[in-house]
């Protein structure tokens, strides 16, 4: 007769290859393993929204300190750029104020 592998020890295989890397019990017992991955999701869930809000103020904190070595606030260069109707968003700004000062310049001029 076959030998039958059963259910659980498959379910257990994927719940420890899950946690490998956990520290102590929460890596062996199944238990403790099952409770760690489901805060592990909770967790990589509330962060993949953190990490938008952390790029996104890190972007304006980049355009401030570039507009203000030009004489301007973030806010007068982004109230300046919806006034000129120049429709660049704060990533590609940031962007091109560390990777191109001189583009950055002139769009600082149209923006005055």
């Amino acid at each position: 007769m076959a030998r039958v592998k059963s259910i659980a020890a498959r379910r257990h295989r994927k719940v420890r290859s899950a946690a490998r890397g956990f520290k102590q019990a929460r890596q062996t017992r199944i238990k403790a393993a099952k409770e760690a991955l489901m805060h592990a999701g909770q967790y990589a869930y509330s962060g993949r929204k953190l990490r938008k809000r952390d790029l996104r103020s890190l972007w304006i904190v980049r355009l401030n300190a570039a507009a203000r070595e030009h004489d301007m606030s973030y806010s007068k260069l982004i109230n300046g750029l919806k006034n000129a109707k120049i429709e660049l968003d704060r990533k590609i700004l940031s962007d091109i104020a560390i990777t191109d000062p001189e583009a950055f310049k002139e769009i600082i001029s149209k923006v005055k």
